[in-house]
This record gives structure tokens, C-alpha cells and sequence, in this order.
């Protein structure tokens, strides 16, 4: 989105620019995307609040003073935040990666995954994909706040979530009954080392590098005793030297999973078609669902099955939602690992498109829009952390790690940038 401004500006553009989704704040919009672009930025916090915005500044005469108060607001948010910003301590790269996390590697020992290399699922069952279904998000994207299934007695919107979660469900038979839709998930695991820094490197079973993950560290202080984390703190060190026949009795393990649920296309245009607006998002958000759900079907099977690294786990689908497992799965462009463009690594690794069917945009966006990726981590002490902000010197190792430029890697990463590139 910053990109967009940027390039808006740089072509010459006046249209303002509209930001909204679930993913944006007016924060982050001030910040980091309104300075880029002198025609009007404005945050707008969903679809249905977009109708006002639009309809003032279509309006000649209120137009510019809504634009002059929109900018005046987000430069009293850029002040607030520069202050408190200012009580944020950051550390360089080279002391983060010694303030790292510690693990007393020599208890560790590795489980081996029963499936080795990938493997593919094809028209997997979506009626036990949907025994996984989340449903708070489900709510959320209807613009309807509570926790599932309390939700549906609440005293303000439980008549209308019923009805709601009612109707769901009769599509989601439908769906399943006729075979509107298809899911197709991929794994795969391979022999893993790290560098005992921010590197992880993968493996074919004779030992033979296949590639080599970068991975960026937390760099914000922190109270003495607390690490700073980065992904390849959970995989095993490799001992130096190491010769590449002695890997298989050194190395410990990574996956990658897709998963995503086609066919959604001929259905949507029925929707539209028909103006019926209400069944198009429905579909949408279901075939959204789904595919959470499978990803989280698949990684249970991982566990107890695929690699097995907890096969006596007993988990209910609350305490599954709730993340009460072993191990985690994060997604290249989340929290821990912001940068998209591992993902080619990813996808690479488990057969591209004809593998998985998945398509990456120029953008690294995965087309079906439904579609989910990441990395299996086993380690039982791995977790989910947020990156935070990072430091040029930080940039410029990881550039020159991943072999890009400077200024492409800061495109990628410019929302954790501590500094304006």
C-alpha cells in the first residue's frame, strides 16, 4: 500500500486514495502510507463506511476541507506516535543475534517425519474439513462482535447471528452436497540445520543443499533475560564443520504446507448475475473458512501423523482454535516473518503451481484468493512472536544475505522499517 501511494504520486496522479481491509489501521495509514502522497489518503474502517467517504469527496464544495481536516488529523497522529516512539529502545543486529534465544540442543532430539519429501492431497473431503471450522472469524467479517457459540444468545445481535450462522450452514451443505467446491493441500519436510544465527538451511536426503531460508530477529530491547527472537532459533545448529555425508546424524527438521479451495469462480458469477450480493460474500467467506479449517486439519495430522512429533495428542477443535498444540505454522508476510518473498522459496520447494494450483501475483498474493501457506516448526518450545521494528543494519545484512538489493528488500519490508527508506 505504501508502494501504491508512492507510485501514485511518482505518475502524477490526483484521484485520492481510499485504505481499508483487516489488516490496515488509521495509524499505520497515517504513518507510513499518507506521507507518500499529496492528494488525499483517508483510512476507511470497512466497506459499508466507504459510501460516506466517497460520497464527500465526489462533493466539489466539501471535498477540500475534508481532505485539509483528514490531513490535519493524521499529522497529530504522526506527532503521537514520533513521541512515543521516542521511549522505544532498539538494539543493533549484531548484539540482537547474541541476545538470542538458547536452547540446550544436546537434549534435543529431532523427529524424524514419516513422510519424507511432499506429498499431495487432492479433492480432499470437505465435509470433515468443515468439522474444523472456526467460526469467530466467520462473525467478524459480518461485522458481528462475540465469541462463538455465546454469540448466538447475545442479548443485542444473537437473533441476527443465528440467523446468520443458520444460513451459513445451509450453504455449506449445499456447497458440500453438490460439489461447488474442491480442497487441495500440499506438505513437505526436509533435513534442516540453522547457521546458529538467522539462516536455515534445507536438505535432500543425500545431504545435498536444496535452499536456504533468511530469517529476521526482534531488535527491540528487552528486559535482561528475555531473547530476541528469530524463526531459525527454533531449528538445531549446525555443528562446523559438517560434511554433507554427516547431516543425516546432525540434522534436525522444517515443513511447508498449501492448502486451498477451488472452484469458487462459477458459482461467484451466478451471485452476480443475480445481484444477489449477500449469497456472493457468503460463499466467500465459507471457502475463507474452509481453508483455515483445512489448514488446520492438515496440521493436526502433521503432528499425530505425517511427521509425528506428538502422536498421542488429544485435542478438542476449541483447544485447537485456542493454539494448545506443539509446534507452529507461520506464513511468510505474518508477524514473525514479514518478508513475501520467501515464499518463492516455499512454493519452489513443494512443486509450484502444478503441485499445489496455486498461482503467486506479482504481489506474492496467492490466487484461488483462498489459499493458505507457511512452515511447520516442531520444536515444542517454538512459538508465535511479533518481528517489531528493525534497523537498517539489520536491512542490509538480510539484502545481502538474500543476494537482492537494499532498496527492493526495504519495498518488502518498509511497514517494520524503523527508519524512512
Amino acid at each position: 500500500m505504501v508502494h501504491v501511494a508512492h507510485e501514485m504520486k511518482r505518475r502524477g496522479m490526483t484521484q485520492p486514495l481510499l485504505i481499508g481491509g483487516a489488516t490496515t489501521s488509521r495509524m499505520h495509514t497515517a504513518v507510513k502510507i499518507a506521507p507518500q502522497y499529496d492528494n488525499g489518503v483517508l483510512h476507511v474502517l470497512d466497506a459499508s463506511r466507504s459510501v460516506t467517504a466517497v460520497s464527500t469527496l465526489l462533493n466539489k464544495e466539501q471535498k477540500s476541507n475534508f481532505i485539509n481536516n483528514i490531513d490535519k488529523e493524521y499529522s497529530d497522529l504522526r506527532t503521537q506516535f514520533l513521541n512515543k516512539k521516542k521511549d522505544k529502545s532498539l538494539i543493533s543486529y549484531e548484539e540482537s543475534t547474541i541476545t538470542k534465544e538458547y536452547f540446550d540442543w544436546k537434549k534435543y532430539k529431532p523427529t524424524t517425519p514419516a513422510v519424507q519429501g511432499v506429498k499431495v492431497f487432492k479433492q480432499f473431503d470437505l465435509a470433515t474439513i468443515a468439522k474444523y471450522i472456526d467460526w469467530g472469524p466467520f462473525f467478524i467479517a459480518w461485522e458481528l462482535h462475540g465469541r462463538f457459540p455465546a454469540i448466538l444468545q447475545d442479548e443485542k445481535v444473537g437473533t441476527e447471528a443465528t440467523k446468520l450462522f443458520n444460513e451459513a450452514n445451509a450453504l455449506l451443505k449445499k456447497i458440500i452436497d453438490e460439489k461447488w467446491l474442491t480442497a487441495r493441500g500440499v506438505i513437505g519436510f526436509w533435513q534442516a540445520l540453522s547457521n546458529g544465527k538467522d539462516s536455515v538451511f534445507l536438505f535432500d536426503e543425500s545431504g545435498k543443499e536444496k535452499t536456504r531460508l533468511e530469517c529476521l530477529r526482534q531488535q527491540n530491547k528487552k528486559v535482561e533475560g528475555q531473547p530476541n527472537f528469530s524463526l531459525a532459533d527454533f531449528i538445531k545448529p549446525a555443528p562446523t564443520p559438517l560434511q554433507p555425508k554427516e547431516i543425516a546424524n546432525h540434522a534436525d527438521y522444517i515443513g511447508a504446507f498449501t492448502v486451498t479451495i477451488q472452484g469458487i469462480e462459477p458459482h461467484l458469477q451466478k451471485f452476480i448475475d443475480n445481484h444477489d450480493d449477500y449469497n456472493k460474500i457468503m460463499l466467500q467467506v465459507l471457502a475463507d473458512r474452509l481453508a483455515e479449517a483445512f489448514a488446520e486439519l492438515l496440521h493436526q495430522r502433521v503432528r499425530k501423523e505425517f511427521w509425528g512429533y506428538v502422536k498421542d495428542e488429544h485435542l478438542s477443535n476449541e483447544e485447537l482454535i485456542k493454539e494448545s498444540y506443539s509446534g507452529i505454522r507461520p506464513a511468510p508476510g505474518y508477524p514473525a516473518c514479514p518478508d513475501h518473498t520467501e515464499k518463492y522459496k516455499l512454493f519452489d520447494l513443494l512443486g509450484g503451481k502444478q503441485t499445489t494450483g496455486i498461482t503467486l501475483t506479482e504481489s506474492l498474493a496467492m490466487y484461488p484468493a483462498s489459499s493458505i501457506c507457511g512452515w511447520y516448526f516442531a520444536h515444542p518450545q517454538s512459538q508465535y512472536f511479533g518481528l517489531g521494528k528493525i534497523q537498517k543494519d539489520q536491512v542490509t545484512d538480510y539484502a545481502s544475505r538474500k543476494n537482492m538489493q537494499v532498496e527492493e528488500v526495504e519495498r518488502w519490508l518498509r511497514p517494520v522499517l524503523e527508519y524512512d527508506a
